[in-house]
């Protein structure tokens, strides 16, 4: 009897982990950005700006699904093989913070929005794909866009695009400025400061 019921449990077990490990990219965008939304506008301290909330809530809700090394690695750009383990996990570590910023005032926008899934197509020449969305409310639709790839058996998100601009690349050139004039610790210096400035509403 044991034997079969550890059999059962293993069985369930492994479905388990395969049904988690097949999960399209759009049904994955689509989970987080509902999540998201339905949280932020049922939370009262989020609607009113609590950073210490939103930051829970994108930890918990966001961050899993994103592949914070590679988003990192692509802002930094090649300079980022010079970089130390120390000065990478240092680096992740304030462009985390940076991006969860630009979350804060977002989400304390929230109202009535709702996420539509309106189109996936793979990048040509790599294993990643865009998921195409659109955040639906009173106003006009506001386009968002996500890039993920494989990370093992998972899709990861890599960068967001918002109204035509893809974040990472965009910081990518943001930094090189910063790196031509300081190196890797005169971007980290920059970034320690930038996070500690006040958030803009």
């Amino acid at each position: 009897m044991f034997k079969k019921l550890l059999a059962t449990a293993s069985m369930l077990f492994a479905v388990a982990i395969s049904a988690h490990a097949e999960v399209a990219p759009d049904a994955l965008v689509k989970k987080i950005s509902v999540d998201v939304l339905d949280a932020a506008r049922a939370d009262k301290a989020i609607q009113a700006g609590d950073q210490t909330r939103i930051v829970t809530l994108v930890d918990t809700k966001v961050m899993p699904s994103v592949n914070f090394e590679v988003a990192t690695r692509s802002a930094v750009g090649p300079q980022w093989r010079t970089a130390t383990p120390e000065q990478r996990t240092k680096l992740q570590t304030e462009f985390k913070a940076l991006l969860l910023r630009l979350y804060s005032g977002a989400l304390s926008q929230v109202k009535d929005q709702t996420v539509e899934v309106t189109k996936t197509l793979p990048v040509q020449g790599s294993t990643q794909v865009v998921v195409q969305t659109e955040v639906r409310g009173s106003g006009e639709p506001i386009k968002l866009d996500y890039r993920l790839d494989k990370a093992g058996e998972e899709w990861k998100i890599i960068d967001v695009n918002v109204g035509g601009i893809w974040l990472v690349q965009n910081y990518r050139s943001q930094f090189a400025t910063e790196l031509t004039k300081g190196g890797i610790d005169g971007l980290i210096k920059a970034l320690v400061e930038r996070n500690k400035a006040p958030a803009k509403s």
